[in-house]
């Protein structure tokens, strides 16, 4: 299954692209490239998956997918895997433990030992943008990615879209109206054989604000899981 992705110098977005530039001489260490998709993990193989343009025949077996916005910049721009090194990933990665979506040892860096069951990650948009902000046409740009990793995965049946702006582009990407298909934490609409749930997004802010607790956004996954369960694959 080949499906594009962008490369380690993508320059769609020139915003981005020197933005990118300018931490590659800060952290030359980092990442410091569009963040790839953190996939699901070879049931034959314990090595966490790579990202690359042909997805591997396990992969297609992921039935969830996790939409976020963008790379942290000390977070998924410095690890080079999504919601790695900042609060979202543990809220988030503890959580798919806990549904069974990902097992082993979460540490906040990329070689350690958490591997995705079932499951795929991936941002709306794969860089970095200042300020955590992308622009309206950054995102329309970074669709081109993210339109075809929809649905170059065959067997999904679950999204869930952390926050407005990739449960936005998600449906976009999947070539619908958002008036139809309206934001709301906690809210379920369908799209052909897809389930949308959408939930806040798991930033430090959020949580630190009340705008969303541990119990909520578990509560989003729990109806995944129950979801799933009850139209299992055929």
């Amino acid at each position: 299954m080949q499906y594009p992705e962008p490369s380690r110098d993508c320059a769609f977005c020139p915003r981005l692209h020197d933005f990118i530039q300018v931490w590659r001489g800060n952290e030359p260490s980092w990442h410091n490239a569009p963040v790839p998709a953190f996939l699901p993990t070879d049931p034959q193989n314990s090595a966490t998956a790579v990202c690359t343009t042909t997805l591997p025949a396990f992969t297609e077996r992921a039935r969830l997918l996790i939409i976020g916005l963008a790379p942290g910049l000390r977070g998924a721009n410095r690890t080079g895997r999504p919601f790695t090194g900042d609060y979202a990933g543990d809220l988030l990665y503890s959580t798919l433990k806990d549904y069974g979506f990902a097992q082993g040892n979460f540490e906040a860096r990329p070689d350690d030992t958490l591997t995705l069951n079932n499951c795929a990650i991936v941002n709306a948009v794969r860089c970095v943008p200042p300020e955590n902000k992308p622009t309206g046409a950054e995102i329309n740009t970074c669709r081109q990615f993210l339109t075809p990793f929809i649905t170059g995965l065959p067997n999904l049946q679950a999204i869930v879209t952390l926050g407005t702006i990739a449960h936005q582009s998600t449906i976009r990407a999947l070539g619908q109206p958002v008036s139809k298909h309206k934001f709301g934490h906690g809210a379920q609409t369908d799209i052909g054989q897809l389930r949308i749930f959408s939930s806040y997004h798991c930033s430090r802010y959020n949580t630190n604000t009340g705008v969303l607790t541990e119990a909520m956004f578990r509560n989003v996954f729990s109806n995944v899981r129950d979801y799933l369960n009850d139209n299992p694959q055929k």
